[in-house]
C-alpha cells in the first residue's frame, strides 16, 4: 500500500473519531456544562480567530501547496522553503496585530453592550490568532510531505478532546472560568506545538532561509498568486461571519443556541466532504482531456448523489427535532434554534448539489470568475446579516447565510451553463424532491394521527424513523432515482435476507 493511500486511510479514520467525539461533545457535553452565553462566548473567539488567521495567512496554506515543487531539491534542504513559509505568516500577523490595536476600540463598542462577556476576554483573540495561524501552516508543511495523518488527528481529535477535558472541569466546579478560557485556548497552542515538533521531526526541512534561490519572477508569481488566495480566504468564510454579528446585535447567548443548531444542520454536509474528495481529482482530469461530455454527466451524477445523502439527513433530523432536543442538557433553552437547523439544512443541501459546479469553475478556464463570485457572496452575507439578525435574530442570521450561498451558486451556475453548456440538474433529482415532499406529508400525517397513541417522544422517534426509512428506500428505489443506488441495493439486501 502506498504513502497516499496510507495517509489518507489514516487521515479518513481521525475525521470520523473526530465527527462522534464532537457529536457527543456538543450535545451532551457542552449543553450541560456550559450556559448558552459561554458557549456563545467559545465560538465567537474560534470564529473570530478563525476569520483573523485567514488573513494574516496571506495565503501561505495554499502558497505551500502551489509553491513547493519549485522550491523542492532535497541536496539543497528545500532551499529554505519551510523557513519562508513561516515568515510570510509572521508578517502578516504583525500587520493583524497593528490593526487589532488600531481598531480595538469600535471592536469593544459593538460588543460591550450585548456581549460584555467577549469583551471581558477580547485580548486572548492575540495568542488564539496566532496558534490558529500557525497550526495550518505547519499541518500544510507536513501535508506537502505527504505526511497528513499526525496533523489531521490533532486538529480533528487532539483539539476536541482537550476542549471537551476543558468543559468537564469547569462544569464540575474544578476550575473557574477564567482557567476555562485560558485552557480552552490553550488547546490550539498544543496543537501548533505538536504540529511543529512532528514537522521537524520529518527531517527534511530547514528554516534557514536561502535569498539566493528567490528570482524576480519567482516572487512575482507567489505575491500574485499570494494575494488572489488572500482575498478568497477572506471572502470565503461566510459561516464565520454569522456567530460575530449575532454576538454584537444579539449577545452571546443567541450566538450559543445558534451554534447548537448549527452543528445538528451540519451533520447534513458530512457525506458531501468525502464524495467531493473524491469526485474533484475525476472533475479536474476531464476538464483537462477536455471531455466534456463525459464531464456533464459526471456533474450531474455527482450532484444528484450529494442530493440524496444531504436531503435524507436532513429528512430525518427534521423528523426527530423533537426528540432530539428533548435529550440535549438544558434543551428547552435551545429549542428556539428549530428554525436555524431549518434553514441551514436547506443552505446546506443547495450548496452540496451545487458544489460539482464550484470544482467546474475552479479547475477550468473560468477560474478567474472564483473572486468576484466570493466577493459577491461575502458582500451579500454581510448585509443580509446586518439587515435580518435586528429583525429575525439568530432566524435571521441563517437567512443571511441561505441568501449569500444561493445568490453565489445561482450567480456560478449561470457562468458555467453559458460558458461551458453544463449544469448539474436532472429530471432524477425532480424525482428524489417528489419522494421527499411525499415523505414530509406522511410525517405530517403520521404526528397527526400516530403520535398521540405512541405517546412517549422517544419510541415514536424510533418507530416513525424506521418506518419512514423503509419506504424512502423503497421509493427510491422503485423510481429508479440513481442506477448506482439501486445496484448497491441489489447486492447488499439478499445479503441480510439470507440472514
Amino acid at each position: 500500500m502506498g504513502i497516499i493511500a496510507r495517509q489518507t486511510i489514516k487521515g479518513s479514520i481521525a475525521n470520523y473519531i473526530g465527527i462522534v467525539i464532537g457529536f457527543a461533545t456538543t450535545f451532551f457535553v457542552l449543553t450541560d456544562c456550559l450556559s448558552p452565553s459561554e458557549i456563545g462566548l467559545t465560538r465567537i473567539l474560534v470564529d473570530a480567530a478563525m476569520l483573523f488567521s485567514s488573513l494574516a495567512m496571506l495565503g501561505t496554506s495554499s502558497s505551500i501547496i502551489r509553491f513547493y515543487p519549485y522550491f523542492k531539491d532535497e541536496r539543497h534542504r528545500d532551499h529554505g522553503f519551510f523557513g519562508w513559509a513561516c515568515l510570510l505568516p509572521m508578517v502578516g500577523y504583525l500587520i493583524f496585530v497593528l490593526l487589532f490595536l488600531l481598531f480595538k476600540q469600535g471592536i469593544i463598542n459593538l460588543y460591550e453592550e450585548r456581549s460584555p462577556l467577549f469583551v471581558r476576554y477580547f485580548y486572548y483573540l492575540l495568542p488564539l490568532t496566532f496558534f490558529a495561524l500557525y497550526t495550518s501552516v505547519f499541518e500544510a508543511g507536513a501535508n506537502v510531505l505527504m505526511r497528513i495523518a499526525i496533523p489531521k488527528f490533532v486538529r480533528e481529535v487532539g483539539i476536541r478532546l482537550c476542549n471537551l477535558v476543558t468543559y468537564l472541569l469547569y462544569g464540575h466546579g474544578i476550575i473557574s472560568f477564567d482557567w476555562f478560557v485560558l485552557l480552552f485556548c490553550s488547546s490550539y497552542a498544543l496543537a501548533a506545538i505538536v504540529n511543529f515538533i512532528y514537522l521537524v521531526s520529518l527531517c527534511k526541512i530547514s528554516f534557514r532561509l536561502d535569498f539566493k534561490f528567490l528570482t524576480p519572477q519567482l516572487i512575482k508569481q507567489i505575491f500574485s498568486y499570494t494575494l488572489l488566495v488572500t482575498v478568497v480566504a477572506l471572502t470565503s468564510n461566510v459561516q464565520l461571519f454569522n456567530s460575530l454579528f449575532l454576538g454584537a446585535q444579539g449577545g452571546l447567548a443567541l450566538a450559543g443556541i445558534y451554534t447548537i443548531a448549527f452543528y445538528i444542520a451540519n451533520v447534513v454536509s458530512v457525506p458531501a466532504r468525502s464524495l467531493m474528495a473524491i469526485s474533484g481529482p475525476v472533475i479536474s482530469q476531464s476538464i483537462k482531456e477536455n471531455n466534456l461530455k463525459d464531464l456533464s454527466q459526471l456533474v450531474k451524477n455527482v450532484s444528484l448523489h450529494q442530493l440524496i445523502a444531504g436531503s435524507f439527513i436532513y429528512f430525518f433530523i427534521l423528523i426527530n427535532l423533537d426528540a432530539l432536543y428533548s435529550v440535549i442538557p438544558h434543551g428547552a433553552e435551545y429549542a428556539s434554534g428549530i428554525g436555524v437547523v431549518l434553514i441551514l439544512g436547506i443552505n446546506n443541501i443547495f450548496g452540496q448539489t451545487c458544489s460539482p459546479i464550484n470544482s467546474v469553475l475552479s479547475y477550468s478556464r473560468l477560474y478567474a470568475y472564483s473572486l468576484p463570485l466570493s466577493l459577491l457572496m461575502s458582500a451579500t452575507a454581510i448585509i443580509l446579516n446586518i439587515k435580518l439578525i435586528p429583525i429575525l435574530g439568530i432566524n435571521g442570521a441563517a437567512t443571511a447565510s441561505l441568501g449569500a450561498t444561493v445568490i453565489y451558486y445561482t450567480s456560478m451556475l449561470l457562468i458555467v451553463g453559458r460558458k461551458l453548456h453544463i449544469q448539474p440538474f436532472s429530471w432524477h433529482h425532480a424525482r428524489l424532491l417528489a419522494i421527499i415532499v411525499l415523505l414530509f406529508g406522511l410525517n405530517v400525517l403520521w404526528s397527526w394521527f400516530i403520535t398521540p397513541t405512541i405517546g412517549n417522544v422517544m419510541w415514536d422517534a424510533v418507530i416513525k424513523t424506521i418506518l419512514l426509512g423503509a419506504m424512502a428506500l423503497m421509493m427510491t428505489y422503485h423510481t429508479n432515482v440513481s442506477k448506482d443506488l439501486n445496484r448497491l441495493i441489489d447486492k447488499y439486501i439478499p445479503l441480510f435476507c439470507k440472514n
